[in-house]
């Protein structure tokens, strides 16, 4: 290790990174640029790479198509359902199991399994569970005489179905997250709270909760931005499909039914655009607030 920075040594530095930068420039930074491009391109042939010229004429098209309406609509839905159930229902998780000591791993690698396992072999396993006649959940449903509801087939309970299934594959990875940073929480600071005689909601909104902002703030905005994105949870659970009636179409299942299927390559990239800037405000926001709300010691 060199104190004092050279140009032989940045040069060195920048060929040891070359491999890796060529590789995301490739398939990363070049598809971005070209998909922006291609979001204007007018009469755009993808095989010739021939354009007409340039036009705005594709998002016109895209904000005019009631398709497209509805599946903001359901991305927005399936977004603000989400997220805050799992993060909320993590927290509690997690917190339980910061607290026992017994085959701890044990749970911790249970709960994460989800998150490492294949999302098609989980969509299977769900639409069995799902199913109107055999499906552990209206069994389940049925002993409290609640009658059979057709989860997959019905276009009011689909997208319910794939916020429910969601949720729980999301589980995984939140929790291992909120155990980070709860084990960076120093226990005098709970010691000192019961000696106060601080109740148990009173130590979790007082200490937990602002020591602990930093994750909430990191699993939010991560889980915001991969819901926003939700695609092969709604392609897996449906066989290929948006759900019943279109029922669960996202932005991201647009774009690849606008892209795949009808080969209008213009407009899903211009549905590909607003589903960026719909993410940026996002996560601008988010930082926003995290600015006026998240302590860092």
């Amino acid at each position: 290790m060199q104190n004092k920075k050279t140009w032989k040594v940045t040069f060195r530095a920048f060929l040891y990174l070359l491999p890796m930068l060529i590789i995301i420039g490739v398939f990363n930074i070049y598809p971005i640029f070209k998909s922006f491009a291609m979001a204007f391109y007018e009469n755009y042939n993808m095989f010739s790479g021939e354009n007409d010229g340039y036009t705005l004429e594709n998002f016109n098209i895209l904000f005019s198509d009631e398709e497209f309406h509805e599946a903001l609509t359901n991305t927005f839905v399936y977004v603000l359902f989400v997220t805050p159930i799992s993060i909320i229902i993590s927290l509690f998780i997690a917190i339980m199991l910061n607290n026992i000591k017994f085959l701890r791993p044990v749970f911790q690698s249970i709960y994460f399994l989800p998150f490492v396992t294949s999302t098609v072999a989980i969509s299977i396993v769900w639409r069995w569970l799902y199913h109107s006649n055999y499906g552990l959940i209206n069994y389940f449903l049925g002993l409290f005489g609640i009658e059979s509801i057709n989860w997959l087939t019905s276009p009011d309970w689909a997208m319910p179905a794939a916020i429910i299934m969601s949720i729980w594959k999301s589980l995984g990875f939140n929790i291992l997250l909120f155990l980070v940073g709860l084990g960076t929480i120093s226990k005098t600071y709970y010691n000192a709270a019961k000696i106060d005689g601080a109740s148990t909601w009173q130590r979790f909104r007082n200490i937990t909760v602002p020591l602990l902002s930093p994750t909430i703030f990191l699993v939010s905005i991560i889980s915001f931005i991969n819901n926003f994105k939700v695609f092969d949870e709604i392609y897996a659970l449906f066989n290929g499909q948006p759900g019943p009636s279109n029922s669960t179409i996202t932005v991201v299942y647009y774009l690849y039914k606008k892209f795949y299927t009808e080969f209008d390559y213009s407009v899903a990239a211009a549905s590909g655009i607003v589903l960026f800037v719909i993410i940026l405000i996002f996560t601008l926001a988010q930082l926003w607030l995290n600015k006026r709300f998240v302590h860092y010691r």
